[in-house]
């Protein structure tokens, strides 16, 4: 859907071809999502900087989490939400089926589906403790076939009121409007006449039931109304506006962009907009006007960085991302951006270090994955690029030829150490098929 993200935002694709279903990785669209969600996982008594939201390249209405580190969102999902409100209360939804401990027994049912195994989980759990990062698991377990992934994701009606009912009490605790979970269950009770076939996939794995749609009313209407929240407002448009800025026609973006709900964010769909149209000059000039309201915000100027790449000016890309790297030195995506720019433009060595920061703060990234692998090749460090190869294949669930590399790096690494060690575990981890 939104293929033009291809250089503006990386790709991870984890299953194979016919069962694929990717991320769509942005600094910015990732940051929304977490000021959206921050108080909510404080409220639940989580830690926000160990759970991460990221969106998923689907155009179903569809959210869920495998895990107690990560929640996925579907583009469609958050292209229909029309206020923070409503992209919050699927959000506290899914952190309440985490801090509800509702996602044990699905662990179980997963491990009872034994083909889910054979789309990357073996290898998940083999290279996530390598790595130590259990959150690869996570990544690798969206490439699940469709039935077994319903069969993970799927929760009872108990567990639905329940996560319901928490949901709102996290709302009520912040002050949060309950309107907006309300119009999500308006939407999801309009799913119940159709088809099972044609159901969102959120409707079947989150079970809708008349008492639930009248508990979760009767406590709401018990909730004072309150004001939409500044920041979450902003960062719920931006996100919404740059999502669909990369998936709709350009004319489109320019068109939408004077109703935008902040003067940066409409520069911003503007710069998107140029840049599709090759007109890089526009697109910049565009970029910088937002730069002159947010001068401290390090995506705008990543996405200023990004443009150049787009069109081959490689150098000054490096150097684009050489500030927006200073402006936000622990986002990875950015960094993997500066060294593939650094790589593009023949600066091998310094391209590494970006590269391998980038790599230990977040393994799931596809395009990271095959740049840290080629500037490896191009140091002649054949050892190193053929472990991350394997580990890249695995990520897309190829196992037969991550097991080819990880073979390679096990025969050219030296015997012991901890590169050799995590190879080695993939290699292992075919035994699990």
């Amino acid at each position: 859907m939104i293929k033009t993200f291809s250089i503006l935002i990386t790709f991870l694709t984890i299953a194979p071809p016919a069962l694929a279903t990717s991320l769509l990785r942005d600094a910015d669209i990732e940051h929304a999502f977490s000021e959206l969600a921050r108080p909510i996982l404080q409220v639940a008594g989580l830690r926000p900087d160990q759970v991460k939201v990221m969106l998923v390249d689907d155009a179903a209405f569809n959210a869920f989490v495998i895990d107690r580190h990560h929640i996925f969102l579907n583009v469609g999902l958050v292209l229909k939400t029309q206020s923070a409100e409503m992209l919050q209360s699927v959000i506290a939804h899914e952190v309440a089926h985490i801090a509800n401990g509702h996602l044990s027994r699905r662990k179980q049912n997963m491990q009872a589906t034994r083909n889910a195994a054979r789309f990357g989980l073996a290898l998940a759990l083999a290279t996530g403790q390598a790595n130590n990062n259990p959150g690869l698991g996570a990544g690798l377990a969206i490439g699940m076939s469709n039935s077994a992934q319903r069969v993970f994701n799927s929760h009872t009606q108990s567990e639905e009121i329940a996560a319901d009912q928490t949901a709102l009490m996290y709302f009520s605790k912040l002050g949060i409007d309950p309107k907006g979970a309300l119009q999500v269950l308006d939407y999801l009770s309009g799913q119940e006449y159709l088809a099972s076939s044609r159901q969102d996939p959120y409707a079947r794995t989150h079970p809708l039931s008349r008492d639930r749609l009248r508990s979760a009313k009767a406590q709401a209407q018990v909730q004072e109304p309150t004001s939409p929240n500044p920041n979450a407002r902003y960062w719920h448009a931006r996100a919404v506006a740059k999502t669909r800025a990369f998936s709709q026609d350009p004319d489109r973006t320019l068109a939408a962009s004077g109703t935008a709900v902040s003067e940066d964010i409409a520069f911003m769909q503007r710069a998107i907009a140029f840049s599709r149209r090759g007109k890089l000059t526009q697109a910049l000039k565009a970029i910088e006007k937002a730069q002159k309201i947010r001068p401290t915000d390090p995506f705008f100027q990543d996405l200023k960085a990004e443009l150049l790449m787009r069109n081959r000016q490689f150098s000054q890309a490096a150097n684009a991302y050489a500030k927006a790297v200073s402006m936000a030195p622990d986002q990875s995506l950015i960094l993997a951006g500066q060294g593939r720019a650094l790589l593009a433009s023949g600066q091998t060595e310094s391209a590494l270090q970006p590269l391998k920061k980038a790599y230990e703060m977040d393994f799931k990234n596809i395009t990271l994955l095959h740049d840290l692998a080629l500037a490896y090749a191009k140091l002649e460090n054949q050892g190193m690029a053929s472990l991350i190869t394997a580990e890249r294949f695995g990520l897309k669930g190829d196992l037969k030829d991550a097991l080819w590399h990880a073979k390679k790096a096990v025969s050219l690494l030296p015997q012991g150490s901890p590169p050799w060690q995590r190879a080695q575990d993939i290699v292992n981890s075919n035994q699990l098929k």
